[in-house]
């Protein structure tokens, strides 16, 4: 019985490690915080934002979320679905702004235990 607990203790603290943090990204979203995404960007990313959809080095791709995030001022954010591969991960989630609310697609990869914006689907 032992060793059957300490064998799912260890299983889950390998699985728990592997889990990017995505914690960075969604406060910045919820804040419309585009100082914070732009620290955590890839050189490149693909960005789509009402009205616009293509790949972005990363310094365009911020100012189109911060376009974005100007004319839609975020007003909280909720993450609806995430999940993690081996080196990569997304997750789905919604913005809420004063003028609607947007569904957001957000794709990573980890690097170091820390999640890397590669595309980011806002509609």
């Amino acid at each position: 019985m032992k060793r059957l607990l300490l064998t799912s203790v260890l299983f889950c603290s390998f699985l728990s490690l592997r889990a990017a943090d995505i914690t960075q990204i969604t406060n910045a979203f919820k804040e419309g915080n585009v100082s914070s995404v732009a620290k955590i960007m890839a050189k490149e990313a693909d960005v789509v934002v009402p009205g616009s959809a293509k790949k972005y080095s990363g310094s365009e791709a911020v100012a189109k979320l911060d376009a974005f995030f100007k004319t839609h001022k975020p007003t909280g954010f909720q993450v609806v679905h995430h999940a993690d591969k081996k080196d990569n991960g997304f997750f789905t989630g919604e913005i809420s702004a004063a003028d609607g609310r947007f569904r957001v697609n957000v794709i990573y990869r980890i690097e170091d235990g820390k999640a890397v914006i590669q595309s980011i689907k806002i509609e």
